[in-house]
């Protein structure tokens, strides 16, 4: 399998993302062209990752002072408090501007070892290795970090781009099934809301991505997916208009994880399975997308079986709750609740088309929920 590289150009810096098979070894050349005068190196691991790839990363980086850490990763860990933790650890071990943090995890240790780079001595180095499907097409892209709060998800956090993120999807071999159909989530998020090809290629490979064994086509969703995020990210980096188009179904899903106090039940990628067929139901009640789209989506949906199992948190005793916490989401500029919705397969409408008080969305909960494929 050949190697696929992605260039980035922002206004705040350039950085490349690398996707490959067994790529690791690339790291240390990497890091002395990237971080010339770094010394010491911070890794942050989740304790899920696998002893080899521990291993293999501290003996690639044994000419460094290498300071290890480690989190079970939950959405409890994205937090000031763990922050503060690894901050004030860092700054005793006299970290430079010139050294380096390094996140080998999924999103949740991604986002959080990327915004203590962010403040440590106003900014220090960083690299990403994201470990899971969900990582490598979604959180390790563009730049943003951050926290919860006890009102909600990410709502404390910066833009900061790391130096390199290096996608190995060898890590993708020890994950469960449930993992990768929280990284497919966000691929079939970013083919719903860019005119690609990549719906009607996930329309015949979804079943090799989801099983988790077909190392190529997994690396080429990837590939895809990255390209579909970059386009906005490059366009809109600080998030102040098109960016927040990624965020389809994304405000169902925080306020959905929310309710459930960010616990184990119910993880990011099956929230955003729920919250982008409702956006979707809720485009079709609003006129601004056809049935027959909400159909073939939900065909995809069909086939491999990506709701049934959750079918509990599409109540409407629930829906009550989750609405209250939608109306607390960082991208509303107002009291109304900021939607994205679909007109088509590949676009959406644009932020701020479409906002919602709590009392109307409630209204519409028994059509959103009764709307069937």
């Amino acid at each position: 399998m050949k190697k696929k590289l992605l260039k980035i150009k922002t206004t705040e810096s350039d950085y490349s993302i690398i996707i490959g098979n067994n790529i690791l070894s690339a790291l240390p050349k990497k890091i002395k062209i990237l971080c010339p005068k770094a010394q010491k190196i911070a890794i942050i691991f989740d304790k899920k990752i696998p002893t080899k790839f521990k291993s293999k990363i501290k003996k690639l980086l044994k000419s460094y002072q290498v300071y290890l850490y480690e989190f079970r990763s939950s959405e409890k860990v994205k937090s000031i408090i763990y922050v503060n933790k690894i901050t004030e650890n860092i700054l005793s071990k006299n970290f430079n501007r010139s050294d380096t943090i390094i996140a080998v995890g999924g999103g949740i240790i991604g986002d959080l070892s990327a915004f203590v780079a962010s403040i440590v001595k106003r900014g220090i180095n960083f690299i990403n290795i994201p470990t899971t499907l969900l990582a490598q097409v979604d959180s390790s892209i563009g730049g943003k970090t951050g926290v919860n709060s006890i009102y909600g998800k990410n709502l404390i956090g910066s833009f900061y781009q790391p130096k390199l993120v290096l996608i190995d999807v060898s890590f993708l071999k020890s994950l469960p099934k449930r993992e990768m159909i929280c990284g497919f989530a966000e691929i079939l998020k970013h083919s719903l809301i860019l005119e690609t090809n990549l719906f009607q290629w996930l329309e015949n490979t979804s079943k090799k991505i989801l099983n988790g064994r077909d190392l190529r086509v997994i690396s080429e969703a990837i590939y895809k997916s990255c390209k579909v995020k970059l386009y906005f990210v490059k366009n809109d980096y600080k998030e102040k208009n098109l960016r927040m188009i990624l965020n389809f179904g994304h405000t169902f899903a925080h306020a959905i994880e929310a309710e459930n106090k960010f616990s184990g039940k119910i993880n990011h990628g099956e929230a955003v399975l729920i919250g982008m067929i409702m956006a979707i139901r809720l485009s079709v009640i609003k006129k601004t997308c056809s049935k027959k789209a909400l159909i073939k989506i939900g065909k995809i949906y069909k086939d491999n079986n990506l709701l049934s199992k959750f079918k509990n948190y599409l109540k409407k005793k629930n829906f009550n709750k989750i609405i209250n916490y939608m109306a607390n989401d960082k991208k509303n500029d107002d009291k109304k609740i900021n939607l994205i919705l679909l007109k088509k397969i590949g676009k959406t409408t644009m932020p701020g088309k479409f906002k919602f008080s709590s009392k109307q969305l409630k209204k519409q909960i028994p059509k959103l929920l009764n709307f069937n494929f």
